[in-house]
């Protein structure tokens, strides 16, 4: 019998998430390049977890 493999979590909505978010808070706090920015690393770090609860499985 084939292993049955389990399918990889998603992080494509949570990457545009924390991009709006950040952006939107930056904004509000008058940089909403640097709002930008963080938001982007920080949706990186989370796919990358992500990816990495999945690889080891």
């Amino acid at each position: 019998m084939t292993k049955a493999r389990k399918e990889p979590t998603g992080a494509g909505a949570i990457l545009a998430l924390t991009i709006l978010g950040g952006t939107i808070v930056g904004g509000l706090m008058g940089q909403p390049s640097a709002g930008l920015l963080a938001g982007t690393a920080l949706g990186i770090v989370i796919a990358l977890l992500l990816w990495l609860r999945d690889w080891r499985k």
